[in-house]
């Protein structure tokens, strides 16, 4: 029987073992889910978007 890999709660840093029971996964509890949740909702992260990736707009008049 192998045992669970241990893996660091992103947001706090705890470590704690990776079990699929854990419905917070990867984070170790609720609060720090909803943590990071609300740093999304308050846009304190955001996702790149480089300039070629941009959608073409048609500049005729």
């Amino acid at each position: 029987m192998s045992s669970k890999p241990i893996v660091a709660c992103p947001q706090c840093g705890k470590e704690h073992q990776w079990d699929t029971g854990n419905r917070f996964r990867p984070f170790c509890s609720e609060r720090c889910k909803m943590i990071d949740l609300g740093k999304w909702a308050n846009e304190e992260y955001r996702v790149e978007q480089r300039e070629q990736d941009l959608p073409e707009t048609d500049h005729q008049a």
